[in-house]
């Protein structure tokens, strides 16, 4: 059976209630304001779409195709990025609340995670080089065996990254940020 297929649409809160989201292609689409919530998105696919305003914490992402989609004010707590489909799979994040969710391994290098609070993500084995960090809170992400070459940590903070078990060549840090690079040295840092 062939997948229902949707371009250049826009789905709201009112919208969905009246017809839920159907295990279907969305591209070009923009979703606003919608609860989606614990919502099963398995094997869904979504190319070229944006979220803004949505809340799609705890949702089912298995099999889910996610390519060049942007999610902006969004609420997207406890999601399993590394069940998504991972061919081309790539995303940005603006000013969105990621914690306790996971991209364990993947590949996933030039993404954005702008203005967002990442609490407890998990990035173990995740490449992320070129990723771009700004203005966003890492407060007790897992930073084990990622590749953050190139990244961008200038104005993130609460970041603790062991430079031993991660690449980090060329990436870039402020002043402010060296204890989340030395922390594992229980070195004393004054300004």
């Amino acid at each position: 059976m062939e997948k229902e297929y949707f371009e250049d649409q826009t789905f709201d809160q009112t919208r969905i209630a009246k017809a839920p989201l159907t295990q279907a292609h969305y591209d070009y689409c923009q979703f606003k304001g919608c609860n989606l919530e614990q919502y099963d998105l398995s094997d869904y696919k979504f190319t070229e779409c944006t979220f803004i305003d949505c809340n799609l914490s705890l949702a089912n992402l298995t099999g889910c195709s996610i390519q060049d989609v942007k999610f902006q004010n969004c609420k997207l707590m406890g999601l399993h990025f590394e069940t998504c489909n991972p061919f081309n799979i790539s995303f940005t994040f603006k000013d969105s609340i990621l914690d306790r969710s996971s991209f364990y391994k993947l590949k996933i290098k030039k993404t954005s995670f702008q203005g967002s609070r990442l609490q407890e993500v998990d990035f173990e084995g995740t490449d992320l080089s070129l990723a771009d960090f700004s203005d966003t809170d890492l407060s007790m992400a897992n930073f084990t065996q990622t590749n953050l070459e190139k990244a961008n940590f200038l104005t993130a903070t609460n970041y603790s990254i062991d430079p031993d078990s991660n690449k980090i060549k060329g990436a870039k840090f402020s002043l402010h940020g060296l204890p989340g690079l030395l922390e594992k040295h229980q070195i004393k840092i004054q300004y």
